[in-house]
Formats: C-alpha cells, structure tokens, sequence
C-alpha cells in the first residue's frame, strides 16, 4: 500500500518494515541544548532521522551533554532473557465472540515512531521522535505544536495545562485557551527558570553526574522517561534515565523533592492509592514510596521494595478501583500486586514472547502492549484477583510502545466499553472498542 505524507485515517497499514529487536532496545540519543525552543503553534512538521528506542535495560553510567547514551553491559550481547520465561504455563485466553471489540480506525502520519500518548474526552495527544505533539479530534487532526528538541517520551494533562517530558531532560508546559482549544502555547519547563537561578547560588544544591561535571539537583540531567499526575494532591511525579525521582507541585512549579531511587534508569513512575508512588527501574526493582505531608512541602519514605530481579522493569500501571499496582518487565511478563493483600505478590499474567513495554487499566481490564506487536486485554474477576485474557490485538505493524484508554461514551448501560489508543513504533496509532464483559 502506497503510504501518504498527510495524517490520514485508515482500517489497516501493512507491509511496514519491522525494525531488529537489537536496534529496538537501543538507548535513545542524549540531546541538550543551552538555546530556547521555538513554540509557536503550527500543523507543519520538520521529519526528523527515525530513533527508535525503549526503556533502558542495562545498569549504565548515565551521559553528559552531547553524547549518546551508552550500555557496556546490555543484554542484547548476552543470550535472550526470553529462553527462561516460563510459557509452558500460558494463561487461560477465552474463546468468545468478540462482536463489540475490535479495531475502529488508525492514524497514521509518517513523521516518526510514536512513544506517548494521552486521552482527554475527545481529544488524543501523540508525541513521536519526529518532536511533535499532535492532537486529535475523532481521529482527524485538530491541533499541532513542536519543540525544538527532545523525542517527546511522556504526555500529562492538568486542565488547561498539558506537561511534556524529554529525551533532552526537559519537562515542557504547554497551555491552552478555551476560545480557541486549538492553540497551544508553551508557558515554561521545569525547573523554572526563575527556580534555576535561586538554586543555583547555594553548591550544595548540586550534584556530580560525573567527574567534573556537575548540575542542579533540582535538573533531570537524562531522558525524562516517565510523568504521572497526582490531581487531588496538585502534585506531578517524573521519572528519568538519570535515575531520580522528582516531585513538583502543579500550583507554582516548584520542585519539592529529588529523589536517588535506584541503581539505573527509572522507566516508570507512577502516582498510586493511599498517598503511593511506585517506580520502576532497569534495575529490576519495583519501589513504593509513602507521601507525607511537610508544611506545604513533602517527604517520600520508601516503604517496600516489590520485586527484586534481574529483568529490567520496563512499565507500571494502577488500578485505583482495585487497588492493584501492575509491573512489566523485559522478559515479557506482568507481575501483579493487591492492597487487600497487604501489597503481597498477587500473581503473573503470561501473555507476550517478548518485553512489555507499556500497560493501562481500565474499570476491571487490564491492557498490556509488548515488542511483539500485539496488545493482550485481560479481565480481572473478583472475589481472587484472577485474571483472564479476553483478546489479543495484533494489527500493529511494530513494537506497541505507548497506551491510553478512555470510557466509550456510547456504551449501554449493561455494558461497559472502553476506546483504547495504541501507539508503536510502526508510526501509527490504532483506536480500538474493548468491552469488558463476556459475550455468549
């Protein structure tokens, strides 16, 4: 199928070249830049050289400026973690007409690999490595905006405020304007600048990252890889290759803590129940961490480590109806853990032959995008927590890097369904209508 230039819909895109797992699970580049983005709100893009990349993998010294991240002991030199998943004991998939599930439409616009996304009523983010953040209305473009550098990794929106995380270490803020929704403008990053210049007065507010080399400690010196929002708090957690965990608050943008959470790159962070905070590392380990109030500040106390392993963890989800905390890891897996529980294991959802690099919840589902190219919907039951897969999605052409899900405003009243937003590293976003109960 000839492939066209503009953003276009589509039922299916085939014949995608697939790129090599080895290349896949390749650092992304480290960009800085001293100079300010240009922000004005356009639709035109610039196509950047195609950087694919997923979470690290690998304990690293992390990079200064201009130089490509680096993985002396990657995997991919070592033979394939997947040889020791255990998928002699796949979990149970049911057979079922899928009538009300399935694939409703595609974007696709050939300017990069799409590595985030976020849902908002109608609206869709997507941010690519092309540096573009586009937004989508019923599946046509509706708005567009671009930084001047950093693959855009993570999407959050607050409001009227949408914040951006970068390959560059930079968290952008854009803003929009209810008169005219389609204009976005960038306000600022964090830190501030203003919280820049009053940090750096005092030494003791810097770090060495390496030798002879230091910066603020209030900075993400690496890729921003993860943001996730606390809306009731006002607070905003981001997660970075540079191995810290900062915590900001939305009202002023100060930065209220940094945190050195593992031994290598975190790749997710995300809010939870009961004033939580998971993050995930390429350390293998799964750390929660209790929010406390100090004054106006905070203090995060880590209070259990989840899961201590070789494999790196590549993605986190909650579930704040259940109360469960899911973890994807590079061999393919989904371990799972249960407040009612008291945050003991809860079990594993065996469902991918290759790393998972991205998961959501919704009501009593549970979506877990892999390198494989496929999405598997699993069905949570209660009383036990146990969990079934209903389907499997497979109409990527790549890697499924990014998810987002959204209630169906169309849903009947027995019946809940969900529109579910896959991005991949094929360049497209594929929109599916996913129902949560069984059909005869």
């Amino acid at each position: 199928m000839k492939q066209e230039t503009s953003s276009t819909m589509i039922a299916e895109q085939r014949g995608l070249n697939r790129p090599k797992f080895g290349a896949l699970l390749h650092s992304d580049p480290a960009i800085f830049t001293n100079q300010e983005d240009d922000y004005s709100n356009h639709n035109k893009t610039s196509p950047s050289p195609a950087s694919v990349s997923s979470p690290r993998y690998s304990n690293s010294s992390t990079t200064t400026s201009g130089e490509a991240s680096s993985y002396p002991m990657s995997p991919w030199s070592q033979p394939s973690p997947y040889s020791k998943s255990p998928w002699i004991i796949p979990s149970p998939i049911i057979n079922h007409n899928l009538s009300n599930n399935g694939l409703i439409g595609s974007i696709v616009r050939e300017e990069g690999h799409v590595y985030s996304l976020a849902a908002s009523g109608d609206l869709l983010y997507t941010g690519s490595d092309s540096k573009n953040i586009r937004v989508w209305r019923n599946l046509k473009e509706f708005a567009g905006f671009k930084s001047n550098s950093g693959l855009v990794k993570a999407i959050v929106i607050s409001g009227d405020k949408i914040f951006t995380g970068h390959q560059d270490g930079k968290i952008r803020i854009w803003k929009t304007f209810p008169k005219n929704p389609s204009v976005h403008k960038r306000i600022g990053s964090l830190p501030t600048f203003k919280e820049s210049i009053k940090k750096s007065i005092n030494p003791k507010n810097y770090v060495e990252v390496r030798r002879h080399r230091n910066v603020l400690r209030i900075k993400h010196f690496d890729t921003v890889s993860s943001l996730s929002l606390n809306a009731e708090q006002g607070l905003l957690y981001s997660g970075s290759w540079d191995k810290t965990l900062k915590v900001w608050r939305i009202s002023d943008y100060k930065c209220l803590e940094s945190i050195n959470a593992h031994d290598d790159a975190i790749n997710s962070v995300v809010a939870g129940f009961d004033s939580l905070v998971f993050t995930g590392s390429a350390d293998g380990m799964v750390k929660v961490w209790r929010r406390e109030l100090e004054g106006r500040g905070t203090k995060h106390f880590l209070v259990q480590t989840l899961l201590k392993r070789g494999n790196a963890v590549t993605a986190l989800a909650v579930n704040q109806e259940s109360a469960a905390i899911y973890c994807g890891s590079s061999e393919g897996l989904v371990n799972f853990w249960e407040r009612e529980k008291h945050l003991s294991h809860g079990g594993v959802l065996r469902g991918h032959k290759m790393a998972v690099l991205c998961l959501a919840t919704a009501g009593n589902l549970v979506f877990s995008g892999s390198a494989d190219k496929s999405i598997c919907v699993w069905r949570r039951r209660e009383p036990g927590g146990i969990h079934t897969c209903l389907s499997v999605l497979t109409r990527h052409g790549g890697p499924v890097k990014c998810l987002a899900v959204e209630k169906d405003q169309h849903s009947d009243k027995g019946d809940q369904r969900w529109i579910l937003y896959s991005g991949s590293l094929d360049k497209s976003v594929r929109v599916w209508r996913v129902s949560d109960t069984l059909q005869s």
